[in-house]
């Protein structure tokens, strides 16, 4: 299993990015995905979910409403498209999915700074 996060960089508050996550070494279209976040000196967080088929999403309540998750399972791929960004949006987001055992991707920071 391979998670390759891109897209990140840096960013004015109120500025929008996408990011990617390209998944490999399994069915992509078989299993849910994640996106997470880890600010320095903070716990990961849950940022969004996306169901197999993309029947359900789910965001944590700090992004609701400024980011969506999607995914094209024919391209093996997870977005996140983050809009409306704030300072305390300042992380590295991590692509996560669970076969049996948690998988991680190395992350991509995002920074929102003026």
């Amino acid at each position: 299993v391979q998670l390759v996060e891109s897209g990140g960089g840096l960013v004015q508050p109120g500025g929008s990015l996408r990011l990617s996550c390209a998944a490999s070494g399994f069915t992509f279209r078989w299993y849910p995905m994640r996106w997470y976040r880890q600010a320095p000196g903070k716990e990961r967080e849950l940022v969004a979910a996306i169901s197999r088929a993309s029947t359900s999403t789910d965001y944590a309540d700090s992004v609701k409403d400024r980011f969506t998750i999607s995914r094209d399972d024919a391209k093996n791929t997870v977005y996140l498209q983050m809009t409306s960004l704030k300072p305390e949006d300042t992380a590295v987001y991590l692509c996560n999915t669970n076969i049996g055992m948690d998988y991680w991707g190395k992350g991509t920071l995002v920074t929102v700074s003026s």
